[in-house]
């Protein structure tokens, strides 16, 4: 099975969820498809489930802060989501930490850096090694 990127936002992350999908045109879209108010619990449950369909998948969330969707997303057990708030906090928190949800603060950062964080999480690998029984414990 390959790997699939999901995205999905609440009404404040959906700008940025817009003109990401537009930038790299690759990304299953699960909501919210308007500027109206919505619970991001709800689109990060929703994204969570098809992340945890393979362990190959990833996701982004985009809502205000990020914190809510980091928050909602990380109730399962087998979901490392990470909040980054610029580029290479994106790398690190794949290189470290093996995360599978990227979290970005819509309200906080600018589409650029936006891509660029996006960019990071999805071609840095794991390294592993010692970083491995860290996530072990979790």
């Amino acid at each position: 099975m390959n790997k699939k990127i999901f995205i999905a936002s609440d009404h404040a992350g959906y700008e940025m969820k817009t003109k990401l999908n537009e930038y790299f045109n690759s990304f299953i879209d699960l909501g919210t498809n308007s500027f109206d108010s919505v619970d991001y619990p709800d689109f990060a449950h929703k994204l969570t489930k098809e992340v945890l369909k393979n362990k190959k998948n990833v996701g982004i969330l985009i809502c205000g802060t990020g914190v809510g969707m980091s928050i909602a997303a990380n109730r399962d057990p087998k979901i490392r989501a990470a909040l980054a708030f610029n580029s290479k906090i994106a790398e690190l928190v794949r290189q470290h930490n093996d995360a599978n949800i990227l979290v970005l603060p819509g309200r906080f950062i600018d589409i650029h850096e936006a891509i660029k964080c996006v960019d990071n999480f999805l071609k840095t690998k794991f390294e592993g090694g010692r970083h491995q029984k860290r996530i072990n414990k979790i």
